[in-house]
């Protein structure tokens, strides 16, 4: 992905808030989402972010600011999902957001400025809902570190399994379950198996946890049969999200053998409500790498650009706010944070690996990229990771500590990428909370 105008770093807008400190979402951003205002029984639509505000291409659309590419894409994202604008491809996507981008620059034609300004909404009054109607979800387990730290809990002796390092491994999720940031679930219901135990029990999940995770929203589809190369798999790939894939531990463990999560990962999937475009990423690439004692990939999985630049530095954190948090007022607890340059395997490898046996992609599925783990401490992207299955629980600032997720617990998820040379852009936030479990009571 080349870098052009839109990544320069002293580009700005001529809305004030796009240059806040910390802002997440400056000129060289713009990611897209689907919104409406709040309270309101108003249509979903596409909206891009900039600054502390909303462009509501429903408004913009029609304003007669675009043309040619951009103005299709803009009518294409203007509709109540993106699934349309999604498969319009690269060339599409691109057109619109530098469109966007000069038209919010503070170098704009004041009448272009006054235009747009008028189709401005607040993103304190916005609702968000998915941005895709997501016909199938995947989620991959990519990151070594978090396999290794998972696999010493569970055998200690032989902690990965031999075909972690040579395949993307993955597992097809629940799409039904899947909610925007500020999605509320109750904690899940399910077999568990106690250690020593001659037969397991019915009831509430007790070992419930996070997973820190990215989503990857497909954005043209291949024909089935027809492999996507390794080179051009992320033509295929519109952009990133962050996801949180909640996990009841004692469920998954009990279940796994032999086809793998079913009841303990089905039950809620939270995403944030932006997606942040592989354009706006571009700055932010880095090379991928293969330790060299490690199996190296087979031919489909491996290729020059690859290694080059597979990698993308998107720094990552994970907070938890209890109710006891809530009701004091208190700030929530940083609990862990990392970046998405430690995965074991890169999105286009994700990509290459799902379609190589035949498999279909459509605009709008979802991808995680499975939980994100660095090799320090402090880098679990999980809570058994964190409190080693439960035996070291983390102290939170309001004085409770944790072993597992609590009924009350909310779950944040953030990220952003910065270096120096380049804009600091941000993913805004992925917040999910636990309610009490319902369900049939345990006979």
């Amino acid at each position: 992905m080349a870098i052009d105008h839109t990544h320069d770093p002293a580009a700005r807008s001529w809305l004030a808030s796009a240059q806040a400190a910390g802002c997440d979402f400056p000129i060289q951003n713009l990611p897209f989402a689907v919104f409406r205002l709040a309270g309101t029984q108003e249509p979903f639509r596409g909206g891009v972010a900039i600054g502390d505000q909303v462009v509501d291409l429903a408004a913009l659309a029609p304003a007669g600011l675009l043309d040619g590419a951009a103005q299709q894409a803009a009518l294409a994202a203007a509709q109540p999902v993106l699934n349309d604008f999604f498969a319009l491809g690269p060339a599409a996507w691109r057109a619109l957001r530098h469109a966007l981008f000069a038209a919010l620059n503070a170098d704009a034609a004041a009448t272009t400025a006054d235009a747009v300004r008028a189709c401005l909404r607040p993103q304190s009054a916005a609702e968000f809902t998915l941005p895709a109607r997501i016909g199938d979800y995947t989620d991959f387990y990519t990151s070594i570190d978090h396999a290794l730290n998972i696999g010493r809990l569970l055998k200690p002796d032989d902690p990965i399994t031999p075909n972690f390092q040579w395949i993307p491994i993955a597992y097809h999720g629940r799409a039904s379950t899947l909610g925007v940031s500020g999605q509320q679930f109750h904690r899940p219901m399910g077999q568990m198996m106690a250690p020593g135990a001659g037969a397991p029990v019915y009831g509430p999940c007790a070992r419930l946890d996070y997973e820190l995770e990215l989503g990857i929203y497909i954005g043209r589809g291949n024909p089935a049969g027809e492999a996507i190369p390794l080179d051009r798999a992320e033509d295929h790939v519109f952009g990133i999200c962050l996801l949180n894939d909640w996990s009841a531990r004692d469920i998954q463990f009990w279940e796994m053998a032999p086809l793998g999560p079913f009841l303990a990962k089905n039950f809620a999937t939270t995403v944030s409500p932006w997606i942040v475009t592989m354009e706006a990423l571009a700055p932010y690439r880095t090379a991928w790498s293969r330790p060299a004692g490690h199996p190296q990939p087979l031919g489909y999985l491996e290729g020059e650009a690859n290694r080059a630049q597979g990698a993308i530095d998107i720094r990552l954190e994970v907070w938890l706010e209890s109710a006891r948090d809530r009701a004091a007022g208190s700030a929530p607890t940083r609990l862990s944070g990392t970046s998405f340059r430690h995965q074991y395997w890169s999105i286009a490898q994700m990509v290459a690996h799902h379609t190589v046996g035949g498999c279909s992609l459509n605009p709008g599925d979802l991808f995680g990229s499975g939980t994100i783990s660095g090799p320090g401490p402090g880098e679990a992207g999980a809570m058994i990771e964190l409190t080693r299955g439960g035996q070291a629980p983390v102290a939170l600032v309001g004085g409770d500590t944790r072993a597992f997720l609590q009924d009350g617990d909310a779950v944040m998820l953030r990220g952003w990428c910065e270096k120096p040379g380049a804009a600091r852009i941000g993913f805004g936030e992925s917040r999910g909370m636990v309610l009490p479990a319902r369900g049939p009571t345990p006979a």
